[in-house]
């Protein structure tokens, strides 16, 4: 399996056990999480917590119209804070970049989930790596961005050994000889049609945020030491799963796809 960019943290506050985490299945689905809400159609907030002047805020300006060509899900962003903690906001979904530091990750991707209802989320790319040749091209960084914040509404891969579907939810990497290619860049349509369907039925009451409001709880930080017991690694090393326990059935499960 070739070298991947992305690291998700799925963060995780409910009762479901470990026998229920599993690799995206064909139809990309992530456990069927998913965001509660009354309507068909629903929009999402998106924080912008990117640094000022950063390149990034125009990869997460395309990322959100994309993802809003769906049917179903619209994505609306809200302004700038730039914070580098990129803690999570409640009924929200936060999407920072910064130097991290050289601690083998590239981005982590958040979740909070409660009774199978994704609460909040968040998305972190690290600079640190991003600001290095391998990386460090537009068509790359486009790449992380769409499908960091494709996790956070429920996406999983499309497909895990390298090839492209031309889709951001691949593994295809945009580096190397294929760095100056746009595949695998954008949401296709196969994407819709997964969200279509994961958000086919309704719910009694909603997670998304009319007003949002910060919330502290089960957050995940940058430092390994964070992300509680290693329980899988990858056949080549390519990714771990981590899990860290709240208590009260509450937990943070951590995918990391190391550099």
């Amino acid at each position: 399996m070739p070298r991947k960019r992305v690291a998700v943290v799925l963060a995780v506050a409910a009762s479901a056990s470990l026998s229920l985490i599993s690799p995206a299945q064909a139809t990309h689905s992530w456990n069927n999480y998913h965001w509660a809400r009354t309507a068909s159609a629903f929009t999402l907030p998106v924080g912008n917590q990117l640094a000022a002047g950063a390149d990034w805020h125009g990869h997460l300006a395309t990322s959100v119209a994309d993802w809003s060509s769906s049917t179903t899900l619209k994505l609306s962003a809200a302004p700038s804070t730039s914070t580098k903690r990129c803690s999570m906001v409640k009924g929200t979904v936060q999407v920072c970049a910064s130097s991290y530091g050289r601690n083998g990750w590239l981005g982590l991707a958040s979740i909070s989930v409660s009774g199978g209802h994704i609460t909040q989320g968040s998305a972190k790319m690290n600079d640190t790596y991003f600001s290095m040749a391998t990386y460090n091209n537009p068509n790359e960084k486009l790449h992380v961005m769409c499908q960091e914040i494709g996790h956070t509404f429920g996406l999983g891969h499309t497909s895990e050994d390298g090839s492209s579907q031309n889709t951001c939810m691949d593994y295809f990497s945009n580096t190397g000889p294929h760095a100056a290619s746009t595949v695998s860049t954008h949401p296709n349509a196969h994407d819709f049609e997964q969200i279509a369907t994961m958000y086919a039925h309704l719910d009694a009451s909603t997670t998304v945020a009319a007003t949002p409001t910060s919330s502290a709880r089960n957050e995940v930080g940058v430092e390994r030491s964070t992300w509680g017991q290693e329980v899988e690694r990858g056949e080549h090393g390519e990714f771990s799963i981590f899990v860290r326990e709240f208590g009260y059935g509450e937990k943070v499960i951590t995918h990391v796809t190391w550099a």
